[in-house]
């Protein structure tokens, strides 16, 4: 399977169109074997990779997801992080903020979440959130109690564009890769999803008022998460804008990329100096006899 990253992948000081993004393209497999055969490639592959990038202990990795709701993240992070070794790897939902998190400035919450280096990090949801829910509902934002609150609400995002891409530049500076991912879904498709949702006694869970009155502010959202990823992907840390109207396709697509991140990096295990050889073999003996 050939994944054309740049396919998918929102270049630096784009104006981005989601209508031009699709979100749904031909599938990268034939059937439901090869579906399965080609994702537990990728993962066993992302599981000796991890294994290599705790070995050396020089690069974080965070993978971000964001994508309206029913976007299939949850699916995305259980279906290809399944394979990762859970000590190497771990994962943050951004709910709504606590009081303390709102006595704080809004990237205070994801620095206490940022993996360390050599493991994995993954925000399902993250502080991007800042500019997009915030965005949509101003009650929010009165609720964070700024000091000096812009006067025009352009600058109040593009000041928040700015520390996102700053934040997001130091991390890259001390070895922290960051992947972000827009599971970019058809409102059609989302509508098919919430009928199951409803329709399927062991989803029901997942289904709540509060879905179907964010979906009446679909056009606000898609205006936000344009402005957004015209604005924050870079090229240390871009954005992928992932068709995510057929859910396996999109698993693929994500670990593909997130393969291409690892193999970046190019890793490859400590070699050893001639002294510690020489210990090794002795503790060897040792152990023989």
């Amino acid at each position: 399977m050939k994944i054309k990253l740049s396919d998918f992948r929102v270049r630096e000081g784009d104006d981005v169109d989601l209508k031009g993004w699709p979100t749904l393209i031909d599938p990268l497999y034939k059937s439901k074997e090869q579906y399965v055969r080609l994702l537990k490639e990728h993962v066993d592959q992302l599981s000796a990779m991890q294994q290599l990038q705790y070995a050396i202990n020089r690069h974080a990795i965070l993978i971000i997801f964001q994508g309206m709701d029913a976007a299939g993240k949850d699916g995305v992070i259980r279906h290809v992080m399944s394979g990762i070794n859970p000590q190497g790897c771990q994962v943050f939902s951004f709910k709504h903020p606590s009081a303390a998190e709102l006595a704080h400035d809004f990237l205070w919450r994801p620095a206490r979440d940022l993996p360390e280096r050599g493991r994995i990090g993954i925000f399902n949801r993250s502080y991007y959130e800042e500019v997009l829910i915030v965005r949509v509902h101003r009650d929010i934002l009165i609720g964070e109690g700024l000091p000096d609150p812009p006067l025009h609400d352009k600058q109040l995002w593009l000041e928040r564009y700015r520390s996102i891409t700053n934040f997001e530049k130091h991390l890259h500076f001390n070895g922290t890769r960051i992947i972000k991912f827009f599971l970019h879904l058809s409102k059609e498709e989302q509508r098919t999803r919430f009928l199951a949702r409803i329709d399927e006694p062991q989803k029901n869970w997942k289904f709540s008022l509060a879905d179907i009155q964010e979906r009446g502010y679909w056009k606000s959202y898609k205006l936000a998460y344009e402005q957004c990823l015209g604005a924050t992907s870079t090229s240390d840390s871009p954005w992928y804008v992932v068709p995510a109207d057929d859910k396996q396709n999109a698993r693929l697509i994500v670990s593909r990329i997130i393969l291409e991140t690892f193999k970046g990096l190019k890793m490859s295990y400590p070699k050893i100096s001639a002294q510690r050889r020489h210990e090794l073999l002795s503790i060897r003996k040792q152990l023989e006899e």
